[in-house]
């Protein structure tokens, strides 16, 4: 579908005009090809010694990150927060962030392709935004439990750009708001079962621990979560759009399907991508057979473009979850929005009728709303989507060529600004139920590699999300991209292949 899609009295541009972060759509078959034959071939480790001098950067010039690990290691699990900071052999302390770089606590530098798990779109601690969130606190501060003016603003500048939201409802998370889109889909079908697509994360409540980020792992990953939370809980492989028609035809029999939700671009954020006509085909199964189609846009909506992936597309949701960008970066990050007249089941207050139970004290406060509209207000001003979307164009063919160059069986692959990286294919791996203990020993022996060249890419003053994704940002110059390339090589000249 081409040309203007048009909404209400809103329009949108698709996929053969400008302003997306994709410039052209690749074709999922070589990518896909690539990745079984890396799966295929032995593990291609970092040269013993050249690993050595990586992991001796960490002893020589981390020290003072490694002692802010070792304290925290005494009162926080793990010694880390969140998910995303723990890299091997120790992480390390981040106390600056500017536009495309990071600095440790210990002052080394290091090219930022993490950017916060991928919210920052203009690049880190981008100075307007920040220079707006000071003016609010010396106002009223972070948060008053009240209605504030920039809660109806972000509302209202993300209802005007993402075609299929009439309405947007601000909470704590991404996984929060999956929370309350499934409970509203469930009441305004009056079904239950909820069908994901294999690999996906679509946050960690109780229902959407299932098949997580390797299709056909089911439950490996629900520990502490009852069996029968995941009773109507299913999942399809990526790409098979006969399975979920015959999931949904399957459901018909048994109550229905109360919901489908996908990621636009394919499962984890794209590292398992889809070929673009997939989520139309979802749309027009999801009304055959009387079913909402929930996009997750945690991490498109703003990065895709300023209609997100459903503008790009062409493809118009019933529901719609917002995460990361909406905050701008700062917390309580996440959303629902929709057609109104699924809306309405999300009101809050005293209105009667038949409302889900969402909440959160902090969610929609002052500070991460106004951080949240001039974040958007900016990405659409200085044309951010497209700009990053360059950016990771050049890095992914620069990676390519180095592939090449060095006759490594790495494959590189982008979605505009959403750049991957496999090294190790830990997530590619063909689950078989029967040799599943061989199975998870290999799984864990290629988690293991990513942590190497994850280990070995920040030795190298590149930061990367688990060693194998980058997000791309405004800050991202030809100079800085190209400076990333030369220490790429570095890692992949170090290669030991086999």
């Amino acid at each position: 579908r081409l040309g203007v899609f048009f909404t209400k009295d809103k329009q949108f541009r698709t996929m053969s005009q400008s302003g997306f972060s994709i410039s052209e759509y690749h074709d999922i078959k070589p990518i896909y090809q690539k990745l079984d034959k890396l799966v295929s071939l032995p593990l291609q480790h970092i040269k013993p010694e050249a690993m050595d001098g990586y992991l001796n950067y960490y002893k020589t010039k981390c020290t003072k990150s490694r002692e802010v690990y070792d304290k925290a290691r005494q009162y926080i699990p793990g010694g880390v927060q969140h998910n995303l900071a723990f890299n091997y052999p120790f992480p390390l302390t981040f106390t600056k962030a500017e536009g495309a770089h990071l600095y440790d606590v210990d002052g080394n530098k290091y090219i930022d392709f993490l950017q916060a798990g991928g919210p920052t779109v203009l690049g880190s601690n981008y100075p307007l935004v920040r220079e707006k969130a000071i003016e609010l606190i010396n106002d009223c501060g972070p948060s008053t439990g009240l209605l504030h003016e920039y809660e109806y603003k972000l509302a209202e500048i993300i209802c005007k750009n993402i075609p299929a939201v009439e309405q947007f409802r601000m909470l704590g998370s991404g996984t929060e708001a999956v929370m309350g889109a499934l409970r509203l889909a469930r009441i305004k079908t009056g079904k239950s079962k909820v069908i994901k697509i294999g690999g996906a994360y679509h946050g960690w409540s109780d229902q959407m621990v299932y098949d997580l980020r390797i299709p056909g792992t089911r439950f490996f990953d629900a520990k502490g979560i009852p069996f029968m939370m995941h009773w109507h809980t299913q999942a399809v492989p990526p790409n098979d759009i006969d399975a979920l028609e015959s999931k949904l035809k399957w459901n018909r029999l048994r109550g229905g399907t109360a919901a489908v939700i996908l990621e636009p671009l394919g499962p984890e954020s794209g590292t398992y991508p889809v070929y673009k006509e997939f989520a139309q085909q979802a749309r027009q199964l999801c009304d055959q057979y009387g079913t909402l189609l929930i996009f997750d846009e945690v991490v498109t909506a703003f990065r895709v473009g300023m209609s997100g992936a459903q503008g790009y597309f062409g493809v118009k949701p019933d529901l719609t979850i917002f995460g990361k960008v909406v905050a701008g970066g700062y917390p309580a990050a996440g959303g629902i929005g929709g057609k109104a007249e699924y809306m309405d089941g999300l009101a809050a207050g005293l209105q009667g009728g038949k409302k889900v139970k969402v909440g959160g004290t902090l969610a929609a406060n002052p500070l991460s709303c106004c951080a949240g509209y001039h974040t958007l207000a900016e990405i659409e001003r200085t044309n951010a989507c497209e700009i990053a979307g360059k950016a990771g164009d050049r890095i992914t063919h620069g990676l390519n060529g180095l592939i090449d160059k060095y006759g490594l069986p790495f494959v590189a692959y982008n979605q505009g600004s959403i750049c991957h990286l496999e090294a190790a294919g830990t997530l590619f791996v063909k689950i078989k139920l029967s040799k599943i203990k061989s199975v998870l020993a290999e799984i864990n022996q290629r988690k293991k590699l990513m942590e190497e060249y994850g280990a070995a890419y920040m030795a190298e003053g590149i930061v990367t999300l688990a060693g194998s994704r980058l997000y791309c940002s405004l800050a991202d110059t030809d100079e800085v991209i190209d400076d990333a390339l030369n220490r790429f090589e570095r890692v992949f000249k170090n290669v030991q292949k086999k």
